[in-house]
């Protein structure tokens, strides 16, 4: 198991799916518009399944402690310990850096396994104040 001391890495606050056709490939946003009795759709219209959602869903890592091809490499060797534990993910693309794409249900297996070998989780801190 490598050490990746010093890499920290941030979960993005969207959902995201596989582009039709592109796997492993390309990510797209999932928006969805829920409304008191209505159903959820996407940003076409389309009536989407809870099941589905939840089955297609993916979350994306993105690292702040690195940028370009240093970013590129932690990434892909992020990945590999990922598979290493049979946990399907694939680095891709996302507003020119990499970041990592995994499954929503793998979420607490990865982020475990990510601590496990030195990465540290940003989280964000949301202030409350007792006015």
């Amino acid at each position: 198991m490598n050490s990746f001391q010093l890499s920290i890495v941030h979960r993005l606050p969207q959902s995201y799916r596989w582009s039709s056709g592109l796997t492993g490939v390309q990510v797209e946003p999932i928006y969805l518009a829920k409304t008191t009795g209505a159903e959820n759709t996407d940003v076409n219209n389309t009536v989407i399944d809870n099941n589905v959602i939840d089955n297609n869903s993916l979350i994306g890592l993105k690292l702040l402690s690195e940028e370009g091809e240093a970013a590129w490499q932690i990434m892909k060797r992020l990945n590999q310990s990922l598979q290493e534990m049979q946990v399907n993910c694939s680095v891709v693309e996302l507003d020119g850096e990499p970041c990592l794409f995994v499954h929503l249900e793998d979420e607490s297996a990865v982020m475990c396994r990510l601590k496990n070998v030195g990465v540290a989780i940003a989280e964000p801190i949301v202030a409350q104040y007792p006015f």
